[in-house]
């Protein structure tokens, strides 16, 4: 029997005699991952934000949502599987299911490619090394990922600057994600440069605000500086050239472009604020083989538009 060691993006490692039979995926775009590989028989448990691919993943039992997970609820399933990530799922009841001895891969892709890298990390548990289906995904997303580096790289070259854009994920407060996230990895592959990208999260929340001094480095510990809370007013600092308001996962709505149309950003007078499809900013593996030229096609649409 040959046993296959590999470690997950926590450096953990995992040991597998066999292909796992029963998974439980714990992120959405893992679960869509997974049914676009072909093992959709294997899949016994997901979350209620497990909605991709449409009528396919509705009658997968439901054990909580990513950071509500019911750790008994995941248990009672017998998975030889548990696929979770380092951001989006919650570490208590997580925790609570490694300490029941249940074999659970924490993936944290921070760019595109290592989304891709990611599926064939998964073809390789899988055991699906010699399916053409499989194979053909894998392949598909690293072409996708060529491609658009090249078109990145020709742009640069030709002296075509990125539009500058802001991508918030949530409202109240206002965050957005640094240069740091897989967000700001899509937004450079479909053309555009994240205005935010040099800014990192500051503790306490005060600081963040730039209400009051900022804990120094060595008192952060693990804390995660990639999703900084902004304000209004450095937002029109860093005067982007595009808002994208994404569904996900915050769901803006027309009334939140609307007011982002009246503040005085070049993105406003250029009317170039637009929703989009959150899942296209952020999800990794196989739904970026579509959802990232879309977006480029997208802020490509918006170039040339003038209000």
């Amino acid at each position: 029997m040959t046993l296959l060691r590999i470690f997950d993006d926590r450096e953990r490692e995992l040991v597998f005699r066999q292909p796992p039979r029963r998974i439980v995926s714990l992120v959405p775009s893992d679960t869509h991952n997974l049914i676009a590989l072909g093992v959709r028989d294997r899949l016994v448990g997901r979350t209620r934000y497990c909605v991709e691919p449409k009528g396919e993943v509705e009658s997968i039992p439901i054990v909580g949502g990513t950071k509500d997970l019911d750790a008994e609820a995941i248990c009672a399933l017998s998975p030889d599987l548990v696929i979770a990530n380092q951001e989006e799922n919650a570490r208590g009841p997580l925790g609570e299911v490694i300490r029941r001895g249940v074999p659970v891969f924490v993936c944290f892709p921070k760019s595109v490619g290592a989304g891709v890298a990611h599926l064939a990390r998964l073809v390789r548990i899988l055991g699906l090394t010699q399916d053409a289906k499989a194979k053909e995904v894998v392949a598909r997303g690293q072409r996708m990922v060529s491609t658009l580096e090249s078109l990145v790289a020709n742009e640069e070259a030709a002296g075509r600057a990125p539009l500058g854009a802001f991508v918030p994920v949530w409202k109240d407060p206002l965050m957005t994600g640094s240069g740091e996230t897989f967000l700001s990895d899509a937004l450079r592959l479909a053309g555009a440069r994240n205005v935010f990208g040099d800014r990192k999260r500051r503790y306490p929340l005060a600081a963040d605000l730039g209400r009051a001094p900022e804990l120094p480095p060595e008192q952060l510990g693990e804390k995660d500086t990639r999703w900084p809370r902004v304000t209004e007013e450095e937002l029109v600092t860093r005067a982007p050239e595009l808002v994208l308001l994404p569904d996900e996962p915050y769901a803006f709505t027309e009334a939140d472009a609307a007011h982002f149309r009246g503040l005085e950003l070049p993105a406003a007078r250029a009317g170039r604020v637009r929703l989009c499809d959150g899942k296209d900013l952020t999800w990794y593996g196989a739904w970026s083989i579509e959802g990232l030229p879309r977006l480029r096609a997208l802020l490509e649409s918006m170039r040339g538009v003038m209000a």
